[in-house]
C-alpha cells in the first residue's frame, strides 16, 4: 500500500509540475510571441511546446518565434520543428541576429521567415563532423526545407559542405546567407527591422500579442533534459529497484526511485518528449511487479511489468539510437553502483542504524517456526489442488505444503520429501 501511495503522489507531482502555469485565456484576435535566445537546448523545448499548445487551445492568429541563436543540441531542435511544422496554426520565424546550426533547422520549418538587416541562417555542420551526423542531419533539413515549400539543395548545403550551392558557397564550403541573400534564395520573404514591421507585413498590428519568456519551471525541464542528467536519473530508478529487491522491501530505495521518476517525466513533460502513453506505460510497470509480488504467475507479471518500463524510458529518451545508448549507458551504471552498495554497505554506519543486529537464536532458545522435520517420509492424502501449494492431511493433522513443481489433485496420496522451516515439500506416490 506504501508503495501505491507513493505511485499516486508522484503521478500527482508531474501533474502539477506539467500545470504549473495556467493557461491565458485568447481569442483568434492574439498573436503569440516566443523568445527563443541562447542555446537551443530542453529548456527552450518547453518553452515553445508551452507556448504552441496554449495558442492551439486558444486559437491564436498566429505564432512568432523571435530567434537569436547560435545553435545548440539536435534532439531538441528537431523537437521543436515538429512542434512548429505539426501546428494548424500560421508560424512566423524573425530572425532577429542570427539562426545558425540547430536555430536554422527550426527557422526553415515555419512558413513564413522574416529577417532583420545584418541578420543570417545556415552554418549548421554538426559536431562531430562524421559521415553518419551529417547524413542524418542533412535528411532532416532537406525534409523539413521541402515541406515548408523552400529550395532542398540550399538546405543540405548548410549542413553538407561537399555539396555547395552556386552562387553563394563554393564545395567545400558551408553555407550561411546573409539577409539579403536569404531574401533572394527564399529563405526570407522581408527585411524587418523591428518585430513592428513584422506584424504589419503579415497584417497583424491590430492583433493583441502574448508574449513568452523562459521561467524557471522551462529552465529546470532544461537541465533535467541535459543528456548526462537523464542518464543519471535512470540509472537512479535502476539502482533503486535493485536495491528495494536486495533490502527486502525496506522503503528507502523505493523513495529516492520515485523522486527519480518523477523529475525525470516531470521534465520530459514538460519539454514535450514525454506525453500520457509513456506515463501510463510506466505506471502500468509499477503495477505490474506489484501484481507479481501478490500472484503467482511463474514471472510473467514481473517481465511483462519491466518490459513496459524499459519501453517507457526508452520512448521518452527519444526512441532512437541514442536513446538505447542512454539507456544501456544507465544500466551499466545502475549495476556497477549495486555491485558497490552490496560490497560497502554491510559494513557501513548507516547500515548498522538500518538493520537490527540483535536476533532470537535457536542456541539461545528461541524458534520463529514448528519443527516439520518429523514428517518427512511420513505419507498423507492431498485435500485441496496444489497448484503448487495446498493442504494435505497426515493421520488427522492438516499441513500445509508444496509440491516440487507439478499439480496435484484432491485425494491423492503424497509423501514428504523434505522440510525447510514452515515449508512442507511433498511428491504424488
Amino acid at each position: 500500500m506504501k508503495i501505491i501511495l507513493r505511485i499516486v503522489v508522484a503521478c500527482i507531482f508531474i501533474s502539477m509540475l506539467a500545470c504549473v502555469y495556467e493557461p491565458i485565456v485568447a481569442n483568434a484576435q492574439q498573436v503569440v510571441l516566443i523568445n527563443v535566445k541562447g542555446e537551443i537546448d530542453g529548456s527552450q523545448a518547453a518553452l515553445v511546446n508551452r507556448a504552441v499548445l496554449e495558442a492551439e487551445k486558444n486559437n491564436a492568429a498566429a505564432i512568432i518565434i523571435e530567434m537569436d541563436t547560435f545553435g545548440g543540441l539536435v534532439d531538441s531542435a528537431v523537437k521543436i520543428r515538429d512542434m512548429i511544422s505539426q501546428t494548424p496554426i500560421t508560424t512566423i520565424c524573425y530572425i532577429k541576429n542570427r539562426a545558425w546550426s540547430a536555430g536554422a533547422l527550426i527557422a526553415i520549418a515555419h512558413k513564413h521567415i522574416a529577417i532583420a538587416p545584418g541578420g543570417s541562417i545556415g552554418a549548421a555542420e554538426p559536431i562531430p563532423t562524421t559521415e553518419k551526423t551529417i547524413a542524418a542531419l542533412k535528411a532532416e533539413f532537406a525534409a523539413t526545407a521541402n515541406k515548408s515549400g523552400r529550395n532542398v539543395k540550399a538546405a543540405e548545403a548548410m549542413v553538407d559542405k561537399t555539396v555547395g550551392f552556386p552562387g553563394y558557397a563554393e564545395p567545400g564550403q558551408i553555407l550561411a546567407l546573409t539577409d539579403y541573400q536569404a531574401k533572394e534564395v527564399g529563405y526570407a520573404e522581408i527585411l524587418a527591422a523591428d518585430r513592428k514591421d513584422v506584424l504589419a507585413h503579415y497584417g497583424l498590428t491590430d492583433h493583441e500579442m502574448i508574449e513568452y519568456h523562459l521561467g524557471w519551471p522551462e529552465k529546470i525541464a532544461g537541465w533535467f533534459s541535459d543528456p548526462a542528467v537523464k542518464s543519471f536519473l535512470v540509472s537512479v530508478i535502476f539502482l533503486a529497484v535493485f536495491t528495494e529487491i536486495k533490502t527486502a522491501g525496506m522503503g528507502v530505495a523505493a523513495f529516492i526511485g520515485l523522486l527519480a521518476a518523477m523529475l525525470f517525466f516531470g521534465s520530459q513533460w514538460l519539454t514535450g518528449l514525454a506525453g500520457w502513453f509513456e506515463l501510463i506505460l510506466f505506471a502500468s510497470g509499477i503495477l505490474l511487479i506489484l501484481i507479481e509480488l501478490f500472484v503467482p504467475g511463474f514471472g510473467f507479471w514481473g517481465i511483462s511489468g519491466v518490459g513496459c518500463i524499459l519501453v517507457s524510458l526508452f520512448l521518452t529518451l527519444g526512441g532512437n539510437v541514442t536513446a538505447l545508448s542512454l539507456l544501456s549507458i544507465s544500466l551499466f551504471m545502475a549495476i556497477a553502483g549495486f555491485l558497490l552498495i552490496l560490497k560497502y554497505l554491510p559494513s557501513s554506519k548507516l547500515w548498522a542504524k538500518l538493520i537490527l543486529k540483535d536476533s532470537e537464536t535457536k542456541e539461545a532458545g528461541f524458534s520463529s517456526s514448528h519443527d516439520y522435520s518429523v514428517y518427512i517420509g511420513r505419507e498423507g492424502v492431498v485435500l485441496t489442488l496444489l497448484r503448487p501449494s495446498g493442504v494435505a492431511d497426515f493421520d488427522g493433522v492438516q499441513l500445509d505444503v508444496v509440491s516440487e513443481g507439478q499439480y496435484i489433485e484432491p485425494d491423492v496420496r503424497v509423501k514428504v520429501v523434505s522440510s525447510n522451516g514452515n515449508r512442507i515439500v511433498v511428491k504424488r506416490i
